[in-house]
């Protein structure tokens, strides 16, 4: 039974900031670093702007697409690492905002940047074992940076919602492949505010292993090869990583060009690799083949083969849901404000 993406929405906040105005304040080259992580921008949410409101942003703009009924949805899962409740699911929010009907399955997962993948994964065996006619699924976190930390200079914001199903693909999902083991580059425990990382350690051992070993038995099981592939889209920590591992692999930079947003956006962890997905159907033709390997720190990849099918013009009718539309055109903000936004400064007591 063939399985893939039904619709795609996207959210992406529209204030910024530059690694050049965080090392301003900081005491370091924020030129530099801006051009050692090839990111430029960062997104950035609004204070009134959380993985709640960006999942439900994401997911009604999937249901503009397409003319699917909310009470069809049989599952929701919201894959993210900075859930706003420890105890209370993002999932069922989304699931009331768009109107589905009680009888489904809602669910948050966790697996660092690569829940929202894991989520697309659970949804296929649902729709391809009949028990339900679609599932959604979401990848979104607004991440955290600690003031002055490396994190600081690339985290960011932003969601991605995919609708999976058996009927109307407008990209049909070949095979998926997915790579684990226990590796402890990257952690936060419960009731900090900020993770701590491994540093080099979250590369050679970390990421590179991971997404190359995923992207290459994911090749091996479909007997394809970087030729046969018009895109490519990885996690994307920042805007070296990614062209690092898709030069390893064997693609060429004008595969990975129309994914790799952090150049742009920053590291939108949960939603990094499926933003970059759906800029990609943004502007894909039918019979495009992709590629899509995510990363998850802990560590784990999740890998796609993805064909483009002629249902793909039918959700690209609006301008305003284009990831390039969300992207250009935002609004720069001071550390101070951004600061204020991200609630590393507060108003003292006795001011409020």
């Amino acid at each position: 039974m063939d399985v893939g993406i039904v619709s795609y929405g996207a959210y992406v906040p529209r204030w910024r900031i530059t690694p050049v105005e965080i090392g301003r304040v900081w005491g370091t080259d924020g030129e530099a670093i801006s051009r050692g992580l090839n990111v430029k921008s960062k997104s950035v949410p609004s204070p009134d702007e959380d993985v709640i409101t960006m999942s439900v942003e994401a997911a009604r703009n999937l249901m503009r697409r397409c003319k699917v009924d909310p009470k069809d949805i049989g599952a929701i899962y919201v894959g993210s690492e900075s859930h706003p409740y420890a105890v209370k699911p993002t999932a069922t929010i989304v699931a009331e905002a768009i109107e589905a009907a009680p009888d489904l399955t809602a669910a948050d997962y966790e697996f660092a940047c690569k829940a929202g993948t894991a989520a697309i994964q659970t949804c296929m065996g649902l729709v391809a074992s009949n028990m339900m006619k679609y599932g959604m699924a979401i990848g979104t976190d607004t991440s955290q940076g600690a003031p002055g930390d490396a994190l600081e200079y690339s985290a960011s914001a932003g969601g991605a919602a995919f609708l999976i199903g058996t009927a109307d693909i407008a990209a049909r999902i070949n095979e998926t492949y997915s790579f684990t083991t226990d590796t402890p580059d990257f952690w936060r425990r419960e009731g900090e505010m900020y993770p701590r990382h491994g540093g080099r350690f979250t590369g050679e051992p970390a990421y590179f292993k991971h997404v190359l070993t995923c992207g290459k038995n994911l090749m091996e099981i479909a007997g394809t090869s970087p030729e046969d592939y018009d895109y490519v889209v990885f996690h994307q920590p920042n805007g070296k990583f990614p062209l690092r591992a898709a030069k390893m692999l064997g693609f060429g930079k004008e595969q990975t060009t129309t994914g790799l947003l952090s150049p742009m956006i920053g590291n939108t962890y949960s939603a990094a690799v499926l933003l970059g997905l759906a800029s990609i159907l943004d502007v894909s033709k039918p019979g495009d083949r992709i590629l899509a390997v995510a990363y998850g720190s802990g560590a784990g990849s999740d890998a796609f083969d993805i064909t483009v099918t002629e249902q793909i013009t039918e959700l690209r009718k609006d301008p305003f849901l284009l990831v390039s539309n969300m992207i250009s055109g935002g609004k720069y903000l001071d550390y101070a404000t951004y600061a204020k936004f991200r609630g590393k400064i507060t108003l003292a007591e006795g001011s409020r």
